[in-house]
């Protein structure tokens, strides 16, 4: 949205929370930036409402914490669960208002005995969740559009379509470290049926990971590093990398980077190349270690194994490589990284099997390497 003139897509696929939207876009509109004439909204969106956060965070607060799996308590899971039990109300309900009544009603029966009842939490009101809904109704009413058919006339009048996903490959509920995953398809075949559009016209997939690995929450983790111990290659992760997440603030944890589970990552998405980033967030560790496959068992693989049990058995094999003392911060030109930097990366792609295209090296936008772009591929 802070690019001027390009316009912005919510598919089908988004769970969309739209009074939490509204308060973004009055943040957006604070700076100057105008939203509501060039964000597009598909009718086909299920929506969050109160008592899908009332569930989430009832929920995960009655597990104990080897079973938590880290949920931001937004709701997003509860909300894909009406969805494909066919109870959920989408955004075009919001615009019937006796027919969102009437099925509101009867979704609030069936959570309020769960949330009571089960959860020995406190019920949520009807009339607060309908007037709120129908107030954010009107406001989103001119950005609802048929996003699927707006992205298939953009593509055929020449226009470039960039597709972003949320989340992770190894956290999609069918290709994660299941039960340690979210509740929606992340990988990038979703960005076809999530916006409507076929799967032809992903001509690019662009797989974008850390020069380390991260995770927030529960679940296996291999190549998993000590945060807390103050000089250690984790700890420098953890600060200078500020590794804690955007929605919890809590800490994310680190480790080395995991070739193994990429390649999983990239087959499962049929990247097309790579973008590195963080890269800065290594500078001045004396030496690199890359987890290249695992011990399963008694066997060796060279693949993330499926499922968390698995995965948390998995011993990890490691190489090294030597660190550089140089910085990498703010480096726009591939030949101006240290030369260690290089192998680094060089080696990345090769155990990765797929080209690095993009490397990150600071925060901002122009802090970036472009080996190949993505549009003129």
């Amino acid at each position: 949205m802070v690019r001027d003139g390009v316009e912005c897509y919510i598919g089908n696929g988004v769970v969309l929370d739209i009074h939490h939207l509204l308060s973004e876009i009055a943040e957006l509109e604070k700076g100057g930036i105008d939203v509501r004439s060039r964000l597009k909204i598909s009718p086909g969106c299920p929506l969050i409402l109160p008592y899908h956060s009332a569930i989430d965070q009832a929920r995960e607060g009655a597990k104990s914490e080897d079973k938590k799996i880290g949920t931001t308590g937004k709701g997003i899971g509860p909300t894909y669960e009406d969805k494909v039990s066919r109870r959920g109300l989408r955004v075009y309900d919001l615009f019937h208002p006796e027919r969102f009544a009437e099925k509101l009603k009867e979704v609030l029966e069936y959570h309020n005995f769960v949330l009571t009842q089960y959860f020995k939490a406190p019920a949520v009101d009807f009339q607060k969740v309908y007037d709120q809904a129908m107030a954010d109704a009107e406001q989103i009413r001119p950005m609802v559009t048929d996003v699927s058919a707006a992205l298939y006339a953009a593509n055929k009048a020449g226009f470039n379509l960039l597709f972003e996903g949320a989340q992770g490959t190894l956290l999609d509920i069918d290709h994660g470290t299941y039960p340690f995953v979210t509740s929606s398809n992340c990988v990038a075949g979703q960005a076809a049926a999530g916006s409507g559009i076929g799967p032809g016209m992903l001509h690019y997939v662009l797989g974008i990971t850390k020069a380390y690995c991260t995770r927030v929450g529960g679940g296996p983790f291999p190549s998993e590093l000590d945060i807390e111990t103050e000089g250690v290659p984790g700890y420098q992760m953890s600060q200078v990398g500020r590794e804690f997440g955007t929605v919890t603030g809590r800490k994310r944890r680190c480790g080395w980077f995991d070739a193994a589970a990429l390649r999983r990552s990239g087959r499962i998405n049929g990247l097309t190349g790579l973008c590195i980033t963080k890269l800065d967030v290594l500078d001045g560790l004396k030496e690199l270690s890359i987890c290249t496959g695992y011990r399963l068992d008694g066997k060796v693989i060279d693949l993330l194994p499926i499922g968390a049990d698995e995965v948390a058995r998995c011993e990890p094999i490691y190489e090294t490589m030597p660190g550089w003392s140089g910085t990498t911060f703010g480096v726009k030109r591939w030949e101006d990284l240290p030369a260690e930097a290089r192998a680094y990366l060089d080696r990345l792609e090769v155990l990765c099997e797929v080209p690095i295209a993009i490397v990150s090296t600071g925060p901002e936008r122009d802090e970036t390497i472009l080996k190949q772009h993505p549009f003129n591929n």
